[in-house]
């Protein structure tokens, strides 16, 4: 059999299921999911094994008009990804439709040009005959090589489009170990899945005003590991709140993110976590880093 390996970028408008389809096609929960948009902040790497193939996909920061030093990282996150892969594979709500936004990435992405796919989502939602007026509509905006209609949620259509993306992939050998599912380091996964337990539990601005970045991970002699993490906040009313009464909120983040560290890891976790004010991380470099992020052009 042929070796296969390529990059497949997930690129799409805020809250178009990007990251449920990067678990879904991959088994694993390596980026975090919450029904807020823009939960996604820098790229992710999943690594699918099919048909002898190696498909790198890559889920990118939903794209939408920057307004912070954060937005604008985020959104040259997402082009970069779809720049250097080998196909890009456009993700449209369906039951969302033809929106400014989708419409606006369409027309950027016939300007950049390369393979394009477009992949409609959630169609489980959406009555079949809706979609014929959408493909119509989108096409006019862009060239797409193929159509495909997924639901990231049931997995409905997701075989046949594995098959495609797998022959569609350039012939080559495969950069990573067949059974790695990520190239993501353990202490920025550890601090994602605290911030999805941030955007899960807490309300309007909180979880776009924060932070997490992993201080300090050890190994101990038991197998275990002990984590610590700080939640950098931008105001004191967005500390209280995260910590809660008598601590009740911070402690529910902690007990829920270390358990799904733990089922990602296989391996028992210690977390520990901390909550800090520090007012405009998001305009600092170095807090930009920290989370995968590069400083975007001014």
């Amino acid at each position: 059999m042929t070796s296969r390996c390529g990059f497949a970028a997930i690129v799409g408008a805020p809250n178009a299921g990007k990251s449920t389809l990067l678990n879904r096609l991959t088994g694993a929960k390596l980026s975090i999911v919450s029904p807020k948009a823009q939960t996604t902040r820098f790229r992710v790497l999943g690594i699918l094994m099919r048909n002898g193939a190696q498909i790198l996909l890559v889920d990118t920061p939903g794209i939408f008009k920057p307004r912070r030093k954060l937005d604008r990282a985020m959104v040259a996150a997402a082009w970069t990804g779809a720049k250097d892969a080998d196909l890009v594979l456009f993700l449209v709500d369906a039951k969302a439709g033809l929106t400014p936004q989708v419409g606006e990435i369409a027309a950027s992405l016939r300007e950049r040009g390369g393979l394009v796919w477009l992949v409609f989502n959630k169609v489980d939602l959406v009555p079949p005959a809706a979609l014929l007026p959408l493909i119509g509509k989108l096409n006019e905006l862009a060239t797409f090589a193929e159509t495909f209609m997924v639901s990231a949620n049931t997995g409905d259509g997701l075989d046949q489009f594995q098959d495609r993306l797998a022959a569609a992939m350039p012939e080559g050998p495969h950069l990573y170990p067949d059974d790695d599912l990520t190239d993501l380091p353990d202490r920025l996964l550890a601090a994602e899945l605290v911030r999805e337990q941030i955007f899960l539990q807490t309300q309007q601005e909180v979880p776009y005003a924060c932070t997490v970045e992993t201080e300090n991970w050890q190994e101990r002699k038991d197998g275990s590991v002990r984590v610590e993490a700080t939640v950098y906040v931008a105001r004191a009313s967005h500390k209280a709140i995260l910590i809660g009464e008598r601590g009740a909120r911070i402690r529910e983040i902690g007990a829920k993110s270390r358990a799904d560290l733990s089922r990602l890891l296989d391996r028992p976790v210690h977390l520990f976590l901390n909550v800090k004010e520090r007012a405009g991380w998001d305009e600092e470099g170095a807090r930009l880093r920290a989370i995968g992020l590069e400083d975007p052009p001014a």
